[in-house]
């Protein structure tokens, strides 16, 4: 039954739009929250309000499963989580986490001392501060506990809080640019670039830039005031990229980070691109290792879909049991590495020295730490896996296709002359290929998640020991 109506949610949006801003633990609801909830209520015709390639995919960048080891809700997502990519469906001050069973492990985190500086990156979020103007700080900033950090999505939309890259000044530009790369390491600000670069293309491709498919569609948040001894935070949010980066004195938690891509190989202004190549490697790398025994463990019965992501956005609350082969199952060595080089990858696009703090911590829980697969195997496969422990849980999903399509003429696609001339594809869709509405998947169409179960994604429970402790 449709409990609100299209036009409701619309004049309630409009309403906000009007009014200041709250700033108050749990009194922030954006846009994209009413609209989630028409979603939840009243299904995918909600997505018609919401315009562009969103509106005309009907919500298909979705972050679903089929299996049913991962949850007990019929479609696979955590129960209670928006039918699309969307956005926040509880409050900061509701926030458990991810859990296996509804139940936060305890005394998994702490407040200590990692003796790894984060100076630099507070230098450059509060010279980014200090150069925007008054009104840009009043739709930047937001209270360290906000709502606003539960309030992302990864997809283009335009319905986003904060301040767009696009908007900023050549000044302003740079110095955002300055604390992405204080944040991220060399690998992680490449590759974010990247995803960015790839939006513009297919912005170009299905011929409109002028709205979230474009490079410059990302918007900051800032959360907190950056200090080196109080908790602060950022956000930066897009279409396939959303970072979240907690501080609190020298220790930093980088998650939720979304990163995905569509297409993610591809020559566009002459240059070669190639997303999750490591991403896929590394993968395939430990899944070959297995012996008959604990590939049985691993594998999947269940067969991969178009879009088995489970933990992406709107999923803060998420139940996923462990599923795959057990850390301690693993045999030598060279088979624990490979694991740790999986989650390397991912935990290796922050900033170095957190990076090696954040490894310490996962291989303190290897033997509790799980590796799923869904899917085929070889090269070209396109297939999903998850790396999942009390202290971290990743994805790696190929999605269906859904704006990309190997075989169309880039040249009646792109929105200006010298752009069709320059976006040529290197590779078709990949196994299956795959068009919008066909549910194959493609590994022209990849989703990531990092995530930090057990109540510490976006900080919260360091948050939390903080004040306790008085800190």
């Amino acid at each position: 039954m449709l409990l609100i109506t299209v036009n409701d949610i619309v004049r309630d949006m409009d309403d906000m739009t009007r009014g200041h801003k709250p700033r108050t633990p749990g009194a922030h609801r954006s846009r994209r929250w009413f609209m989630n909830r028409a979603m939840l209520t009243g299904g995918v015709s909600a997505v018609a309000v919401m315009g562009g390639y969103a509106a005309s995919s009907a919500g298909a960048e979705t972050t679903s499963s089929t299996d049913a080891t991962a949850s007990a809700s019929p479609s696979g997502a955590p129960t209670g989580a928006p039918p699309g990519g969307g956005g926040q469906t509880v409050a900061y001050d509701d926030f458990v986490g991810v859990t296996t069973d509804g139940t936060v492990v305890d005394d998994l985190y702490a407040i200590h001392s990692t003796h790894v500086s984060t100076v630099p990156v507070v230098r450059a979020a509060k010279a980014f501060v200090d150069a925007l103007t008054d009104d840009q700080k009043s739709a930047t900033l937001f209270d360290v506990d906000s709502d606003q950090w539960l309030d992302w999505t990864n997809v283009d939309s335009n319905n986003r809080d904060g301040v767009a890259l696009r908007d900023l000044t050549e000044k302003q530009y740079a110095l955002g640019m300055r604390l992405l790369k204080a944040s991220l390491s060399a690998r992680g600000l490449k590759q974010s670039n990247q995803i960015r670069k790839i939006n513009q293309f297919l912005g170009e491709y299905t011929g409109d830039t002028s709205k979230a498919l474009n490079e410059d569609a990302y918007w900051f948040t800032i959360m907190g005031t950056p200090s080196v001894t109080e908790a602060w935070g950022f956000q930066f949010e897009g279409h396939h990229l959303v970072i979240n980066y907690f501080v609190l004195g020298d220790q930093v938690v980088m998650t939720p980070t979304f990163m995905g891509s569509e297409p993610t190989k591809i020559t566009y202004d002459g240059v070669d691109y190639h997303l999750f190549k490591e991403e896929t490697a590394a993968g395939l790398r430990l899944l070959r290792s297995l012996n008959d025994t604990q590939l049985a463990a691993a594998l999947s019965t269940a067969a991969k879909t178009g879009e088995d992501l489970i933990a992406g956005a709107g999923k803060d609350n998420g139940v996923i049991p462990y599923a795959g082969l057990k850390g301690s199952a693993l045999t030598g060595r060279r088979q624990e590495q490979l694991l740790l080089d999986l989650v390397e990858v991912y935990v290796g696009n922050m900033d170095e020295g957190h990076a090696q703090v954040k490894m310490r911590e996962v291989e303190k829980h290897l033997d509790d730490t799980y590796f799923y697969w869904m899917g085929e195997y070889e090269d070209d496969s396109a297939f999903y896996y998850r790396v999942h422990s009390p202290v971290i849980l990743i994805e790696y999903d190929a999605e269906h296709a859904l704006a990309y399509h190997g075989d169309k003429d880039t040249s009646s696609a792109s929105a200006t002359a010298s752009a069709s001339a320059s976006a040529s594809a290197s590779a078709g869709p990949g196994p299956g290929g795959g068009s919008q509405g066909d549910p194959t998947p493609t590994t022209q169409h990849i989703h990531t998640i990092v995530r930090t179960p057990n109540g510490n994604d976006y900080g919260v429970d360091l948050l939390k020991l903080h004040r306790d402790t008085d800190h």
